[in-house]
């Protein structure tokens, strides 16, 4: 038998069948739903099921609002009951950092409309009264719409209304091979024949890395053993009239909800979690269970009995012990696989019954559309790198902390230790010895600041008196940082310029050594990735953007290269080292070091040269990311060490100072610069972001008949950015906080801020009704409970005519 198809999806549960459900309600009927078994046959069958709108990320939250839409009525639409118990979450606070965090998720959701409320922990008790010991507890979460559902109910009620649309389930149908034609097509082999699609979705849960393997992919999923425990039925539940809402309890790393008269409890153990076939699962396996591990969770449990002394008078009456998907940062995985055309994920998820529904809808709308209505970057697979595959230490050692930390606050700056030093460049060892304190980026370690380890917090921590210092010193002398974890590529080819033009909204240099910020849009306008394009050569360029979007931006640069061009783009990020040297002496630096000419006339701001700095050829763009007189040293990575030396002698003179990704970060918001992925998403167009400026209306990019469109409609636009004051305390903006009006009503969403250690200012991006734009205009932000007022400013808080840039 052979089939054609538009898209087949290979993977029953609830992930996969999400995806045929919202394909099938975006038109795609055409599509081909393959599962080696019954559906929800692989980890799906034996989820608690347990749907919380408590996140601490805000497009994840909107996900898990899809399934808490859902779940309830599908039964009106197929005729078949999700099994969805409304009642509620509370999620338990014991310390100072807990209830903190709860502040800024609670702030988070008030944004997006999602009921909850920070409750005492006598209303704690009045919610649950099963909860008897709650002295730790200084206050609960309580999301009122949350709940638990049926995982085989709520899978099969979607799959049925993807039938009822048109589309088709194959079952006890194994996926033998795969692979893509010479058109671009996929060829899938299954044990009844061959499917031929435009598209195909490894939903494959557990297998998702064996399915992968197929076409050469390396899925970083690891599977980790999660047991739960149901007990014989209790008198004290039999008692309640009500079912009590799930609660989340991190003392004992547990989970506990009602079933039937009985109760559920579900622990994450905290240590000694353990793995499950790395090395392959037997395809054969439907429906399958793991032995039960009591021992393993009998801390978990015995900590459960101290919160709920009534269960210890019943017995056990059933431990399910199975494997559950994790990424190394216990995000899911969906979109496109790396390098592939057509290939797309949606696996991975560790609360998968929770994040189907959405996972299903977003990445219809991306397969469908090529965007989406939300931003997906931290969704998207290609944020892990080629150090992440599943047999890989790094994905395991990361999966196995994510399980221990799944009921633990996540402060901000917090980075975990382990699977660490994976990508270094030849200075570790040097910045390691001034104190580095070190966060992991797409497995780069990259310097947050020089000095005491830090005391985590969601208020100002101990770092911020050394980043002042950094700050300082950048600003009144010269800093140097190490900016190697920057992705960083070769476009070269008689047609080069031509690929280049048609992907940037700006125009891109003209002359050799010209330097331009450029942004890469979709078709719809929103703003894809954004790159620095140094032309080196007519006929070749170098590319600079963050290290996290690598794979990202590579796929997008090659997958554009029309055929019958010639244009190569070649990843060079590992193969040179980057310093900046930045701040208002940085020439005096550098000009005993070299014989160019550092001169304003014969090295212009925003242009580059190939020059000699202590007998290391480096390529220096005159570029600084923190709006000072300053270059880029870009070299080859084997003599970084040489000229990192060679730098630090010289900088003694000018009394140079180290600083990181903290002070960066502090410095470029002083100076009013927009950042990619916080700023500046597939959400937003140029139009709303006030790019304009870096938008050339004159020429013909990806993108632009629909940036003119939101430039010219009639209608006011929904939101606008907007650069203010802050009248914080000890709290500073750090996304996705609320921006509330005058009346108490929330009209939009503050993106990312800062304390100004310059302008002794909280400085911050939000996104506001254009109502609140004009300068002076006020209203104000959620921070950690407390309601502070946001003035909007004119020009950026630091050096708005950019003289110090000229100088």
């Amino acid at each position: 038998m052979i089939q054609e198809a538009r898209c087949v999806i290979v993977g029953g549960g609830a992930m996969g069948v999400g995806l045929l459900y919202y394909l099938a309600h975006e038109g795609w009927t055409d599509t081909i739903l393959v599962e080696k078994g019954e559906l929800t046959s692989g980890s799906t069958w034996h989820a608690a099921g347990l749907i919380p709108n408590f996140i601490g990320d805000l497009n994840m939250a909107k996900v898990h609002q899809d399934a808490i839409a859902l779940y309830p009525s599908i039964e009106e639409e197929t005729g078949l009951s999700a099994g969805w118990h409304g009642c509620g979450a509370i999620r338990l606070a014991r310390t100072n950092e807990e209830v903190d965090w709860h502040r800024y998720v609670h702030a988070m959701l008030n944004q997006i409309g999602v009921e909850s409320h920070i409750i005492s922990r006598q209303e704690v008790q009045e919610l649950n009264p099963l909860l008897e010991d709650v002295s730790d507890v200084q206050t609960g979460f309580y999301t009122p719409n949350d709940g638990w559902t049926d995982p085989s109910g709520c899978t099969n009620a979607m799959a049925k209304g993807a039938r009822q649309l048109g589309c088709e389930i194959q079952r006890h149908n194994l996926v033998l091979a795969m692979s893509q034609l010479s058109d671009g097509r996929w060829q899938v082999v299954t044990e009844k024949g061959l499917i031929i699609c435009e598209h195909v979705v490894n939903a494959a849960g557990h297998y998702a890395p064996q399915l992968g393997a197929m076409v050469g992919l390396d899925v970083p999923i690891v599977s980790v053993i999660h047991q739960y425990v149901v007990t014989e039925p209790l008198e004290s539940m039999k008692n309640l009239d009500f079912e009590p809402p799930v609660t989340r309890d991190p003392r004992s790393s547990c989970y506990y909800r009602r079933e039937i008269d009985g109760l559920l409890i579900g622990p994450y153990e905290m240590a000694n979690a353990q793995i499950y076939g790395v090395d392959g699962i037997d395809w054969a396996l439907d429906f399958y269970l793991t032995p039960p591990d009591i021992d393993n969770i009998a801390e978990c449990l015995e900590l459960a009995m101290l919160r709920i002394p009534s269960w210890s008078e019943a017995g056990i009456k059933q431990i399910v012990s199975g494997p559950i998907t994790h990424t190394p940062d216990s995000g899911y995985l969906m979109g496109p696989a790396p390098g592939l055309r057509n290939y797309w994920h949606c696996n991975g998820a560790s609360i998968g019954i929770t994040q189907g529904p959405g996972a299903g809808k977003y990445l219809a709308q991306w397969i469908v559309h090529g965007q989406t209505e939300i931003n997906v970057r931290g969704m998207d697979p290609r944020r892990f790198g080629d150090h992440t595959g599943p047999k890989s230490v790094f994905a395991i050692e990361k999966a196995i902390d994510e399980y221990h930390e799944m009921y633990q606050v996540r402060l901000p700056g917090e980075q975990r230790p382990v699977a660490r030093r994976q990508k270094v460049n030849p200075i570790y060892d040097q910045l390691d010895a001034l104190g580095a304190q070190w966060q992991e980026v797409y497995g780069w370690e990259r310097p947050q600041y020089y000095g005491a380890a830090e005391e985590h917090s969601f208020r100002r921590s101990n770092a911020h008196g050394f980043v002042g210092e950094e700050v300082r010193g950048t600003r009144q002398r010269v800093g140097i940082a190490d900016l190697t974890a920057f992705a960083k590529f070769e476009v070269c080819g008689a047609d080069a310029a031509a690929l280049l033009d048609r992907l940037s909204a700006n125009k891109i240099p003209q002359r050799d050594g010209g330097i331009r910020l450029v942004h890469m849009l979709t078709e719809h306008g929103g703003i894809e990735s954004e790159m620095t394009v140094t032309r080196l050569a007519s006929d070749c360029f170098y590319l600079n953007s963050a290290v996290i979007g690598t794979t990202h931006d590579l796929d997008w640069l090659t997958h554009h290269i029309e055929l019958g061009t010639d244009v190569s783009v070649t990843d060079v990020t590992d193969d040179y080292g980057i310093l900046a040297v930045t701040g208002p002496r940085a020439r005096d630096l550098l000009l005993p070091l070299t014989d160019a000419d550092l001169s304003n006339e014969a090295f212009r701001w925003l242009t580059a040269q190939t020059i000699e700095i202590a007998g290391v050829s480096c390529v220096a763009l005159r570029v600084s990311y923190v709006g000072e007189l300053g270059w880029e040293l870009h070299c080859p990575i084997a003599e970084m060490a040489q000229l990192y030396g060679s730098l630090v002698d010289a900088g003694a003179a000018v009394d140079m100072v180290h600083f990181g990704s903290y002070a960066m970060n502090a410095m470029r918001i002083e100076k009013g610069y927009k950042a990619w992925g916080s700023e500046l998403t597939t959400e937003i167009t140029p139009i709303e972001a006030r790019l304009e400026r870096f938008v050339d209306f004159s020429g013909d990019f990806i993108g632009k008949d629909a940036t003119v469109v939101r430039r010219d409609q009639a209608d006011p636009l929904a939101m606008v950015l907007v650069y203010c004051e802050v009248d914080a305390t000890d709290n500073d903006v750090r996304g996705n906080e609320g921006a509330y009006d005058q009346d108490g009503k929330v009209m939009g969403i503050a993106t990312s801020g800062a304390w100004g250690h310059t302008v002794d200012k909280s400085l911050a991006f939000v996104y506001v009704d254009p109502a609140f734009e004009a300068p002076g205009s006020t209203f104000e932000l959620e921070l950690l409970g407390e309601m502070r007022r946001a003035t909007v400013l004119a020009e950026p808080a630091y050096d708005p005519a950019n003289s110090a840039l000229r100088s």
